[in-house]
């Protein structure tokens, strides 16, 4: 890092332009997002319910890396409109499961565009981009892709 003499610089932290960065990439889907009426948020808990169907309100955070604290309102969210369904667990009436509706399974459809089209507006180049995602999951604590 840059002039390491002064360990409360700004331009000294890593985690600022993680920070930075972060907010400037969500900032690129949010044109394609508002098109979908979904935030961010709400975008990245569609994919993972487009891998699996139905999750725990546990799996979905620790897959998110989100508290039910912001799940949950989330959730009712994607619930108004029309996208899952919440419901009491049949195994273990403490969980929650969270389903995708026939009409959220519909919105995948639209959705595809959603990654090449902000992937252009990106800066990298494919070499460089996996490097990244390497690193970052590595700053995550994971080894690969879940």
């Amino acid at each position: 890092m840059p002039g390491t003499t002064d360990v409360l610089k700004l331009e000294n932290q890593l985690c600022f332009p993680l920070y930075a960065a972060s907010r400037e990439v969500i900032k690129l889907y949010k044109p394609k997002l508002d098109e979908l009426g979904l935030t961010y948020t709400q975008y990245i808990t569609m994919m993972v319910l487009w891998e699996r169907e139905r999750l725990t309100v546990r799996e979905l955070g620790e897959r998110l890396f989100l508290d039910s604290g912001t799940l949950t309102p989330l959730l009712k969210k994607l619930e108004q409109k029309g996208f899952i369904t919440r419901e009491r667990s049949a195994e273990d009436e403490r969980a929650l499961d969270v389903r995708l509706t026939e009409e959220g399974r519909g919105l995948r459809a639209a959705a595809l565009s959603v990654p090449e089209s902000v992937g252009r507006c990106i800066p990298l180049s494919p070499e460089e981009g996996v490097t990244l995602y390497g690193l970052l999951y590595k700053i995550l604590g994971k080894t690969d892709r879940q």
